[in-house]
């Protein structure tokens, strides 16, 4: 979409026409990825489709860079919110993502996201039910700046906060151009994000963590 602009249009009835079906498919929750540009569209979506009779958990999935006005518009509508925290430093914010406010505007973000859903339920199969899961990529060269952002979930939001320390970045693109950005991770650069997270006092990381020896060395 982003690239090629391909989607379709539809409006709130069908939108609530595809989240009950999914629902009636077996779907465990609906999943909406970056909708902050879509969130009044999918309130009012939520009108016939709980009439519909919808009732598994909806996801908020997006990159971190939300405003805390419009999360405080979905309070009571979502049930599990699922950011990112991408960037600790705002130089490496500004340089990648052209977003210099980017770690204000996360750190608001999932403050309010955890004071509405609290630390992250799941069932006895492990199926979420409710509460906050920050994902976080670690970068080569320490550029994300994981042992800040580790940091700040264990001391700010709460020490269960449930993270998934993620290892699959790869460049693509302009990465390839530079020097800081232009490999996979190490092992090395792996095994210190998770020590830095456990040193930060957090316990609940993704349980699929991995080590696939695909990284540099």
């Amino acid at each position: 979409i982003s690239h090629l602009r391909e989607g379709a249009d539809v409006d709130p009835e069908q939108i609530a026409y595809m989240m009950t079906e999914l629902a009636a498919r077996g779907c465990h929750n609906i999943n909406f990825v970056t909708p902050t540009h879509v969130v009044p569209q999918i309130l009012e979506a939520m009108v016939p489709a709980i009439e519909k009779g919808l009732r598994v958990p909806l996801v908020y999935n997006s990159g971190g860079y939300d405003r805390k006005e419009t999360l405080e518009l979905l309070e009571g509508v979502f049930d599990i919110y699922m950011p990112d925290f991408k960037f600790w430093d705002s130089e490496w914010a500004r340089r990648y993502c052209d977003a210099p406010d980017y770690r204000e505007d996360a750190t608001e973000a999932i403050r309010e996201m955890h004071r509405q859903v609290g630390d992250l339920q799941m069932d006895e199969n492990g199926i979420a039910s409710r509460g906050l899961l920050v994902r976080h990529l670690v970068m080569p060269n320490q550029v994300a700046g994981t042992e800040e952002i580790m940091n700040f979930l264990a001391r700010e939001i709460s020490p269960n906060t449930y993270v998934n320390v993620m290892d699959q970045y790869r460049p693509c693109g302009e990465a390839h151009n530079d020097e800081l950005i232009n490999r996979r991770l190490t092992a090395q650069e792996f095994r210190d994000a998770l020590s830095a997270a456990r040193t930060a006092g957090l316990s609940r990381l993704d349980p699929r963590e991995r080590f696939r020896f695909i990284f540099q060395i």
